[in-house]
């Protein structure tokens, strides 16, 4: 059964590579196409969609919800085909390319340099936000001012998808611009506690996505977020305050031009263990309120974040 499961594994990571072989404004193209089809053949999550947009914006009437509700299902559509082209952006060769395309800019990269030097270690605090598929190629990004950030020491926590088959496949795309080496920090979220505490003496640098519904029971408290009561997880800022990390929220906004992301860190601490980790979680679901706010589309509506 394993060796079948990777042959199709194999396979449709081979599909996957020529397909993403292909020009990003052609993936765009077929953006704009799912787009229409997810919205108005398959009308995906649509009820999900509306609701969590209807409380999250009490003010606003129902033409303006149905304007923001489709033009995030041209952000998620999106998120499909780019994240399509990323897993062929593989090698030296595939950096070159996801460094020319200009896909993400990072805009501070200095900020970021600053707080990865002030402490042993860095926790950004990422969320369902831009486009959070291609947090792996995040030392490529910068234009201005390279990233101290050490791909060998750089450790990314995610929830394992309930298919094995598939949870291998995303691990393929998610890993793309660190294919060639040894890269150990593709870490599942019930193992990463322990993986950093056996990396407490290194310089390492953490990305948790920590704004989904709580996977489990213990770790969570509630803080106001959209105008509603919001269950939230506190692993991320416990194990950053446990090991005096310095933590930054990763805002992550579509440029003006609509051909890519801007990326830019807001400081959260320098050092975690000075804050409690409750303290630290409000700071990042204010920021993060505010940037959907101003870009409302941009953020993971489909997923049921308040059950």
């Amino acid at each position: 059964m394993d060796k079948e499961r990777n042959l199709g594994v194999s396979l449709v990571c081979g599909l996957l590579y020529l397909q993403g072989s292909l020009p990003l404004g052609v993936h765009r193209g077929w953006a704009r196409v799912l787009a229409w089809l997810l919205e108005h053949v398959f009308h995906y999550r649509e009820s999900v969609i509306t609701v969590n947009l209807a409380r999250s914006f009490p003010e606003k009437d129902y033409g303006e919800l149905a304007r923001i509700r489709r033009r995030f299902y041209l952000h998620l559509a999106s998120i499909f085909t780019e994240t399509i082209w990323f897993s062929a952006c593989r090698g030296e060769r595939g950096r070159r390319r996801l460094v020319r395309s200009h896909i993400v800019e990072f805009e501070n990269p200095s900020e970021l340099n600053r707080l990865y030097g002030e402490s042993g270690q860095l926790m950004i605090l990422q969320a369902h936000a831009g486009n959070w598929e291609l947090i792996g190629g995040l030392a490529n990004y910068s234009y201005q001012e390279a990233l101290q950030l050490q791909v060998d020491a750089f450790a990314i926590a995610y929830l394992p998808l309930h298919s094995a088959f598939w949870d291998k496949v995303m691990a393929w795309i998610r890993q793309a611009a660190v294919e060639d080496l040894p890269f150990e920090g593709y870490v599942a979220s019930e193992r990463v506690i322990r993986f950093a505490y056996e990396r407490r003496d290194r310089k390492y640098t953490y990305v948790f996505d920590t704004d989904q519904y709580p996977y489990w029971e213990v770790g969570t408290t509630r803080l106001p977020f959209l105008n509603q009561s919001t269950r939230v997880m506190t692993g991320a800022t416990k194990l950053a305050c446990k090991l005096d990390m310095s933590v930054g929220y990763l805002r992550y906004r579509y440029r003006e031009d609509g051909k890519g992301y801007r990326m830019s860190v807001v400081p959260v601490a320098s050092h975690a263990s000075a804050h409690r980790p409750e303290e630290l979680l409000k700071q990042y679901y204010q920021l993060l309120e505010e940037d959907i706010r101003e870009q409302p589309w941009n953020y993971l509506w489909s997923h049921k974040r308040w059950k």
